[in-house]
Formats: C-alpha cells, structure tokens, sequence
C-alpha cells in the first residue's frame, strides 16, 4: 500500500473510533434516537438527489436502513447514554466480527475454523475483564445495548452480504433514507415530546458539530474512502487497520473525557483486539509463514 494511502486509511480508523466520543458530546442535549435520526437524515439528503439509486432490490436497501440505522446506531448511542463509555463502547462494539462469524455459518453454511474459536475465546476473556470494571464507565445497561448493537451490525453486514452490491456509497445513501422515521417515531413512543422541545431550547454548539461530524467525516467521506481503498487493495491489506479503531476509541475517551486507563481497560484491549487478530487473519498468517518458510 501506497505511503498516503496507509496515512489515509489510518486517519479513518482514528476518525471512527474519535466518534464514540463525538457521540457522547452530543447526547449531552440530544436524545440518542434523535441524534441518529438527523445523523441519517443528513446522510441522505440531499445527496440522494445526486446519486442515482443502487440496482439493488428495496427489500435490501429498506433492511439494511433499518438496522443499520436503528439496531446498530440507534442502540450504541442509547448504550452510550445508559452510562458505557465511549472508549468501551467502541471495544465492545468489535463484536460484531464474531457475530458476523456466527451468523454466516448459521446463514450461508459457512465453516468456522479453530483459529475463529479461538479468536472469540480470547474475546470472550476480554469481555469477562470489562464486566469486571467498577469506575462508573460501564454499566450492564450500557453493555447489553452496544452489545445487541454488535448484533445488529452483524445482521446489517449479512443483508449487505446478501444484497451483492458494488456501489457500496449508494447503498449507504439511499438505506439511510428509511432510518430517520422509524428513529423519530421511537424517540416520541419512549419520552413524548420532551425529546424535541429540549432540541430546540438546548441545542447547542457541541451537539451541532458531533451531528456534522458523524455524518460528513465519519459516515460519507469515511465509508467512501475506506471501500474506495478496499477497491483498490487485497481486503487482507486494508481490513486489518480497523482494528486500530478502538485503540483510537480509547484514546479519544482519554483525550476528551479523561477516562481512566486501568489495568482491567488495558487488559480487555489486549483480548479483543488479539482476539479479532487471531479469528479474522490467523489463518492467513500461519499459511503466509509456511509458505515462506517451504
């Protein structure tokens, strides 16, 4: 990979895990399914005017709106505010990988290997280090919702599985159209409209720019470089950067919130990100070093 294209795709990974923090920032005045609600409106529009729909049938692109907007987002930002750090969160949210593990081989009859097994296993103990955790950055609340998140981000990489798209920006445009709604209407069932009356008296500077941030550097631009690489790469090259998103996720939650880095914090990084070493590319590394030591 080319040097500015390392740089670039590494300034991704810092800007999805930087989010989480953005995220909190926010919820400060907003409520969480408000928040992602304007964060998917803002995605679609206007750029759905310019963007000519993807040949993908609607069933996909509602599904994957729906979940993606919703079961991932929806939950992460009510899981954030329920009391789970943005750092955790961003760690936690990782699970998805091995959901998407699980899922397709329930789904698509796929084979799970051992180096899997032993990827979620090393996760799992970086789980159990989290729960263990007793300095108020995580609470059950919180870790059950990102968790149900994870699984929803899972469900939403099956359907895009499914859908067998490869304009992947367009995609992302037009499902984000059938987020906001649903996400409104969620927010007016759980808190009346109490939600919508503190938007209009408190919104205030920090929640505009984590509502910008989410949805132009995060989301459009960040998507769009990030498969535009993909494209460009062997997906052996770029996938394993995003495993430096929660080490930024972390590192933003320290920089931003002064959250405490215990052993126990340290230690579930280690596990997770071992662990999503070990199941995603461990196999490929050991059949790279026999075959380069034949």
């Amino acid at each position: 990979m080319k040097t500015r294209h390392l740089l670039l795709a590494i300034t991704i990974t810092a800007i999805w895990g930087v989010n989480f923090s953005v995220i909190k920032l926010g919820l400060t005045t907003v409520d969480p399914f408000i928040l992602a609600g304007i964060r998917f409106t803002l995605c679609a529009i206007p750029a759905i005017f310019f963007i000519p729909k993807p040949d993908v049938q609607w069933r996909y692109i509602i599904g994957y709106g729906l979940v993606f907007g919703i079961g991932l987002w929806g939950l992460v930002n009510l899981g954030i505010q329920s009391g789970l750090s943005a750092g955790i969160a961003s760690l936690v949210l990782q699970f998805s990988a091995f959901f998407t593990i699980l899922l397709g081989s329930w789904i698509f009859k796929e084979s799970i290997s051992r180096f899997q097994y032993a990827g979620m296993g090393l996760a799992l103990c970086g789980l159990l280090s989290i729960i263990s955790i007793a300095d108020a950055t995580v609470t059950s609340a919180g870790l059950l919702l990102v968790l149900l998140g994870a699984l929803a981000w899972s469900a939403a990489n099956v359907i895009n599985k499914k859908a067998r798209t490869t304009q992947v920006f367009a995609f992302l445009v037009w499902s984000s159209v059938f987020s906001p709604m649903p996400l409104f209407a969620l927010d007016y069932l759980v808190n009346g409209s109490t939600g919508y009356r503190t938007l209009v008296s408190q919104l205030d500077y920090r929640a505009v720019l984590s509502i910008l941030f989410q949805v132009y550097p995060n989301t459009l631009f960040g998507y769009w470089v990030w498969n535009s690489l993909m494209k460009r790469y062997p997906v052996s090259t770029v996938a394993p950067l995003s495993l430096l998103v929660p080490v930024f996720g972390l590192l933003g939650s320290l920089l931003i919130f002064n959250e405490n880095l215990s052993f126990n914090k340290i230690l579930a990084v280690v596990l997770i990100v071992s662990g999503l070493g070990v199941g995603l590319y461990g196999q490929r590394i050991v059949h790279a070093v026999c075959k380069g030591s034949v």
